[in-house]
């Protein structure tokens, strides 16, 4: 058998009774009779009251008879099964598994670090049970690999002024990576019955060592973007300025003059400062 069966044992409110009754009613018949012979109620009672078997919602029992296996009890509930069946309790209920941030490289060979949060619960009992060693430690184990290869195939962001542009990134493709990754883990844990609910990245940072050179990048890029724009809204405003004054016809000037007062016009606009102007009380000449 290598596939989950359920089985529907006896019920144990039933069972438990008849125990009980066993029990009591053997002390019972030896306290009035002085027999020992009906110690052996109270054995037989004893024995069948290892067969009881509470499971909880959301959990499950796996029996076993010397080494074969039986089925599985999904049931909530009081039960009674065979007392020489072993009992090997699996919960069903969905389990967190926050994982260490683990030091991985990028596509583009950049060292960062990364983890996981993961969400999953067993649906197969048989394979969580049989199939794999420890079903814990193999959901710890296969999402750090999942994880591992996950961070190789996409780079941390793009660069765009080195010609590097990708579709899909580990920062802004949340959404992309996260399927991605929650395919790549179930892939891996399905031989052990386990179903992936949810899978993403918890956190995503460059690695010590190349995170101030890498943050002095990003710094760099924002203020040549900032730059750009700056001397893009300069240059409009003064060619406006020129525009105004020739349709105008407020002042005559000559390409010297305008060259001069586009200098002046663009060291005010792009100036990280607050220009202190000279005022001129002469001719347009001096």
């Amino acid at each position: 058998m290598t596939n989950e069966r359920s089985i529907r044992p006896i019920n144990g409110y039933f069972m438990l009774f008849m125990c009980l009754l066993l029990s009591i009613g053997g002390i019972a018949m030896i306290v009035n009779t002085k027999s020992p012979w009906y110690g052996l109620a109270i054995f037989i009672g004893s024995i069948l009251a290892i067969g009881l078997v509470l499971v909880n919602p959301n959990s499950s029992r796996v029996l076993l008879l010397f080494g074969k296996y039986v089925g599985t009890i999904k049931r909530n509930g009081l039960f009674w099964v065979n007392p020489l069946y072993s009992k090997r309790k699996i919960s069903l209920r969905a389990s967190n598994f926050d994982s260490e941030r683990l030091k991985v490289n990028d596509k583009l060979g950049n060292p960062v670090m990364i983890s996981t949060i993961l969400v999953w619960r067993v649906t197969d009992t048989y394979k969580a049970a049989f199939d794999v060693d420890d079903y814990k430690n193999f959901v710890r184990v296969q999402t750090d690999a999942a994880v591992r290869k996950l961070a190789s195939m996409y780079p941390y962001d793009n660069f765009a002024d080195e010609g590097i542009e990708e579709d899909i990134t580990l920062r802004s493709s949340v959404n992309e990576v996260s399927e991605a990754l929650e395919k790549e883990i179930q892939d891996r844990l399905q031989m052990a019955g386990i179903e992936v609910l949810e899978a993403r990245i918890g956190y995503l940072a460059y690695a010590q060592e190349i995170a101030n050179a890498m943050l002095k990048r990003q710094q760099a890029t924002a203020i040549v973007a900032a730059r750009h724009k700056i001397v893009e809204g300069a240059v409009s405003m003064v060619e406006m300025a020129l525009d105004e004054l020739n349709e105008k016809d407020i002042v005559d000037l000559d390409e010297e003059r305008k060259a001069a007062m586009v200098s002046n016009l663009m060291v005010v606009l792009c100036s990280d400062k607050d220009a202190a102007p000279i005022v001129n009380t002469g001719t347009l000449n001096h």
